[in-house]
């Protein structure tokens, strides 16, 4: 009778339970049901199904699902519960992607923020970070160009380094990326050098999920010596969301672009009278026609994109595979990029779901067209520079030829070709498997390559060039092939007591980044068209060296030479070679480049959470990297941080949904600032060149490129930070408020000696500190929450404060370019001042001869970096109607319009070239000395309307072919406030690194920079 009672019990107190799991749309495969208190717990399969063994009738269900609010049920006997859960959008926005993990908002200790898809900047978008430019506080995000795929500049709590570009980290799907470009830079084949294209354009913006931004050490230490510029966390977009069955979804758009703004330059009639005014005759100058350079050289381009995705969750796993296809044309002719992508992220749990294997890969396909256009253009200028001085009487035909060394716009653009082809491929395998319920341990597997070749051609018809280029053609071929390798292993333990929680990750990572290529010049081709001579080069150039056995580094054969010469670093074979008979053009110079460097990480954090209230997380990663000598190989990057959630104190009011303290410490590295083996005496063979015959000089011989110093080491940023998180009204109101402070030493920089010296220059760690110190605030609200109407906003602003001290030294920075302005510069590296400080003559007027009254080089107060940054965003809908607007704002900030500087001077009408019709007025002579002063500096505050979106939910029955149906218009770059008389404040031209006056980035220098375009785009979303 008692065993009878006992097992009596036991049935009353245990059973099973069953059901199925749903949202409004039908079954959720993955959803997760668990006991609560208990890791008793199973995931729903494919139709949404789950049955749970020997429950207590007195249990709790807790059924989850990401994205969707969370259910509790209780059993109370019942041996069927089924469920159906509800979106929860504010709970997604809340997550937060970190190394090497995830946490929420509420529960970060470290200054970090998420930018979801649904919060993205929409219109024609060409990279990531175009994505989230303006909507996190602190995060300066800057396209340095109007172009298709141009580079964009990121800061992050200002810039951290001298010689590095200050980008942070990126990081996809877990694999860091590079932190240099991916495909070719320009040669300079006539009107000075270009730089690479965004790195990041590989990546189809439609594939993204959200985009995490660690802004102080306590968050980027997990990353050590690549955390102190901060790091971006992209994460790309999965099937777990899809439902059980499969879900298609297309969605296309079609843009038109124009230049959003132009100059005012003078027309016909103007600039005969104007050559008249300075002295010169017009009918000289006078060729008949009346022409409009500035719509020669531009255009309304219209643009397309489309992309077609397929995802589904089948209960043990998802998947999404995606296609991506767009052309994005530039206002400016020859320019454009082709991007054609595919993508697949897959998932699947084996081994009583103990086991999860994640694949995620991407393809992609990248073609850019530029037109001619360069940074460090001389005298002569690159297109733009031609068209804004070019006089409007001559025709537009590509024949004419001006004569005197001027350059017809219409030619040049018919006479050059640049065009950049890059493959990417970037696959990610992990797999993670639950030792036990609070073990786990995870191997990923990583690799990233890419291959791009860029051809820049200008043919013999080219008429002015002064190089040798006309009758003969001149171009280059740049290949450079990138090869990164990662292998990294984690152990994470996760525990709950009864009033605390334990969270530890340790970790390892190992990863090899190769760099190989060849740049490769010709001269005298044997055609003008422009596609066959770059296949001619890429040809020839493959015929020399597939004669050429054992290692080299440079060949070339020039005109005046009977063979071709070899450089070899060792007698490994031939120093010369006969001239192969199927050679395409008359000169060809190459030389090959190959290295490597490695980085390996051990790295730790422990996150520890006590009465739900007080967090604290330590963590520290040691990096050795080849980049550094034996003396310091080895870096060690700690933080740690606390936060306090005050509003789970009894002593704070129920109005007080959220109220955390967050205090922050850490060092973190940057070691971007220096390439490859600059810690140890390398050699290597000069640059050789053609001369306007096509000839070579003396062959070049060997020049040290790199000295001994085993005393190099990482740069070091030392954070401190105080911020709160607030919430109010159940979070209807949120916004955080964050003070900081970094310190930047051992900077590393490259010294020019003092001669005599055994060498000309030499690496060191500056007994310097780089001080960014600051605020930021964000504030989001819910004004209006209804079922049919709901309108939110948010802001946020930072100011940020740049200093350069303890540095006894003085660096001249900021090339000027143009003609008579040979050696100028604008910018100098001084102790005591923000970095990019301007350096100028003080512009007092013209005296009465028309020539500029001035002091000597001086500082003038101002630097190119902004002291404000913010945005605004708001975002309203009506029932199936929706709109949303942002705009962003920098202030504080100066820029320097070489432009104006090199091409619109009176000295430009007396050499019988174009200007603006402020200068028919200026008081300046003809003959004034050309210079570099305030009188071309110009404040760069602006208020740009940068986007706006209204959009339409069409009403489906769901029975047809399409589930649901949305249509769109967007606008970008709508309109801009500023007193900057150039085309953008916000653009920033800068050279290919060659074109760096000492090895130093620029920043606000305006130099016939590529205009930034007015969009309008239509879009089209469907599912089915």
């Amino acid at each position: 009778m008692l065993a009878g009672a006992f097992l009596c019990f036991g049935w009353a107190q245990s059973q099973d339970v069953s059901g199925t799991v749903s949202d409004a749309n039908g079954p959720l495969p993955g959803a997760s049901v668990l006991v609560k208190g208990t890791t008793n717990g199973t995931q729903t399969d494919f139709d949404g199904n789950y049955t749970l063994n020997n429950i207590g009738s007195d249990a709790t269900l807790v059924i989850s699902y990401i994205g969707y609010k969370t259910q509790e049920i209780a059993v109370n006997g019942q041996s069927t519960i089924n469920a159906t859960l509800q979106e929860d959008a504010q709970a997604l926005d809340e997550v937060v992607i970190i190394g090497y993990g995830t946490t929420t908002v509420k529960d970060a200790t470290g200054s970090v923020a998420s930018v979801n898809a649904e919060d993205f900047n929409s219109g024609v978008i060409a990279s990531p970070e175009e994505l989230i430019q303006g909507k996190t506080a602190g995060v300066q995000i800057t396209q340095s160009s109007g172009a298709p795929g141009a580079g964009i500049d990121v800061r992050i709590r200002g810039a951290n380094s001298i010689r590095s570009n200050n980008n942070p980290l990126f990081v996809v799907d877990g694999i860091p990326l590079p932190g240099g470009g991916a495909s070719a830079e320009g040669q300079d084949v006539g009107f000075g050098t270009s730089g690479a294209q965004n790195p990041l354009n590989f990546l189809n913006p439609s594939d993204i999920a959200s985009m995490s931004i660690l802004k102080d050490a306590s968050a980027t230490a997990i990353y050590g010596s690549r955390g102190a510029n901060g790091v971006v966390i992209i994460t790309t977009k999965n099937g777990k969301g899809a439902g059980s069955g499969p879900k298609f979804e297309f969605n296309t758009t079609l843009s038109v672009a124009g230049p959003a703004r132009r100059y005012d330059l003078l027309d016909r009639g103007q600039f005969l009278s104007a050559v008249e005014q300075f002295g010169g005759i017009a009918s000289d100058q006078d060729f008949g026609a009346n022409t409009d350079w500035q719509d020669v050289v531009t255009r309304t381009a219209a643009s397309q994109n489309q992309n077609l995705s397929y995802s589904q969750n089948y209960g043990k796993g998802n998947i999404r595979a995606t296609f991506g296809y767009g052309k994005q044309f530039g206002v400016i002719e020859n320019s454009s990029l082709e991007r054609i992508t595919g993508r697949v992220n897959w998932n699947h749990r084996f081994l009583d779901d103990k086991l999860n294997i994640n694949l995620t890969g991407t393809i992609s396909r990248v073609n850019d067209e530029q037109p001619p256009l360069s940074g460090n253009a001389g005298s002569q200028g690159d297109v733009l520079g031609a068209a804004y001085s070019a006089n409007p009487t001559w025709p537009s035909s590509p024949n004419f030829n001006p004569q005197g060394g001027n350059l017809n716009p219409a030619n040049f653009l018919a006479s050059y070709q640049s065009i950049t082809n890059t493959n990417r491929a970037l696959i990610n395998l992990s797999a993670d498997y639950a030792i036990t319920p609070e073990l786990n341990a995870k191997v990923t597997v990583g690799y990233d390559n890419s291959e791009s070749t860029r051809k820049s051609m200008l043919s013999g018809d080219i008429l002015g060039f002064n190089n040798g280029a006309p009758e003969n053609g001149r171009g280059a071929v740049n290949d450079l092939n990138l090869e990164n390798s990662l292998l990294e292993a984690t152990l994470n333990y996760k525990k709950e007591f009864e009033n605390s929680s334990l969270d530890a990750l340790i970790g390892f990572s190992y990863q090899e980044f190769a760099t190989n290529g060849r740049n490769v010049a010709g001269f005298g081709f044997s055609t003008r068209n422009l596609n066959q001579m770059g296949t001619d080069l890429e040809d020839s150039a493959n015929t020399v060296e597939n004669l050429i056995s054992g290692d080299y580094q440079q060949y070339g054969l020039g005109t005046n030479q009977s063979e071709i010469f070899i450089n070899r670093f060792d007698d490994t074979g031939a120093t010369s070679l006969a001239i192969p008979s199927s050679l395409s053009v008359r000169g060809i110079i190459g030389n090959t480049f190959d290295n490597a460097d490695e980085l390996q990480s051990f790295f730790g954090r422990v996150n520890y959470t006590l009465q739900n209230k007080y967090l604290f997380t330590a963590t520290v990663r040691a990096d050795g990297s080849s980049r550094f000598g034996p003396n310091n190989r080895y870096g060690i990057f700690p933080s740690g941080a606390f936060a306090w959630k005050l509003s789970e104190e009894d002593f704070v009011g129920d109005a007080v949904s959220t109220l955390k303290l967050r205090l922050s410490y850490g060092i973190t590295g940057n070691q971007d600032g220096l390439e490859f083996g600059q810690f140890v005496r390398r050699e290597r063979f000069g640059d050789a060149t053609f001369n306007q015959a096509g000839e070579i000089g003396n062959i070049p011989g060997l020049n040290p490129v790199a000295f001994v110093n085993n005393d190099l080491k990482w740069e070091e940023t030392t954070s401190y930070g105080v911020g709160v998180d607030f919430g109010f009204g159940n979070d209807r109101l949120t916004g955080s408020l964050d003070v900081y402070r970094r310190e930047t030493t051992d900077l590393l920089f490259r010294i020019e000696a003092a001669q005599p010296s055994p060498q000309p220059f030499f690496f060191q760690n500056l007994d310097a500190v780089l001080l960014n110190q600051g605020v930021e605030f964000s504030l989001a609200y819910d004004i209006i929450r209804s079922e049919d109407l709901n309108w939110s906003a948010s802001f946020n602003v930072a100011y940020n404060e740049n200093d350069l001290e303890d540095f006894d030294g003085q660096v001249n920075a900021g090339t000027i370019f143009g003609q008579g302005l040979t050696g100028a510069f604008a910018q100098r590296l001084e102790g005591g001042r923000p970095l990019f400080s301007y350096f100028l003559r003080d512009f007092q007027g013209f005296d009465a001869n028309g020539q500029p009254i001035g002091d000597q080089q001086v500082f003038v107060g101002e630097d190119a970096l902004p002291d404000v940054t913010g945005g605004f965003s708001t975002n309203l809908s009506y029932k199936n109607w929706d709109f949303s607007t942002f705009f962003t704002g920098q202030f504080g900030f100066s820029v320097y319009n070489n432009t104006r500087n090199a091409l619109f001077t009176a000295g430009a009408i007396n050499n019988a070239r174009n200007v603006t019709q402020d200068v028919l007025n200026s008081g300046e002579a003809g003959n004034a000395a050309a210079s570099v002063s305030t009188r071309f500096l110009e404040k760069g505050d602006f208020i740009r309307l940068q986007n706006a979106t209204i959009g339409y939910n069409v009403n489906l029955s769901g029975e047809g072919l399409f589930k649901t149906m949305r249509l769109s218009l967007t606008g970008q770059n709508l309109w801009l406030i500023t007193d900057y008389s150039g085309l953008d404040p916000e653009i920033s031209s800068s050279p290919a690194a060659a074109g760096l006056l000492n090895n130093l980035p620029t920043a606000g220098i305006d130099y016939v920079a590529y205009p930034r375009p007015t969009t309008v785009t239509f879009g089209l979303n469907v599912t089915f």
